[in-house]
């Protein structure tokens, strides 16, 4: 089963880490630990999926990979 790719960073600016699924427009989430980031990312998702489909918005399929992986 493919699943969407999460990117989690550091960010300085805000003292913690992001986590943001880039196929799901402006879904992301913030935690002070990689741990905690990747929850909350987790349950945003979720949020956007329901959200999108009670409001009978398209759901995009997984599609992004970084660059590093479209190398090989």
């Amino acid at each position: 089963m493919k699943d969407y790719y999460i990117n989690l960073f550091y960010s300085d600016e805000n003292e913690g880490y992001i986590a943001n699924i880039p196929d799901l427009k402006h879904c992301s989430a913030f935690g002070s630990t990689p741990e905690e980031a990747l929850k909350e990312a987790l349950k945003a998702k979720r949020a956007w999926i329901e959200a999108a489909k009670s409001n009978n918005k398209p759901v995009p399929a997984p599609q992004y990979r970084p660059a590093i992986y479209q190398i090989a």
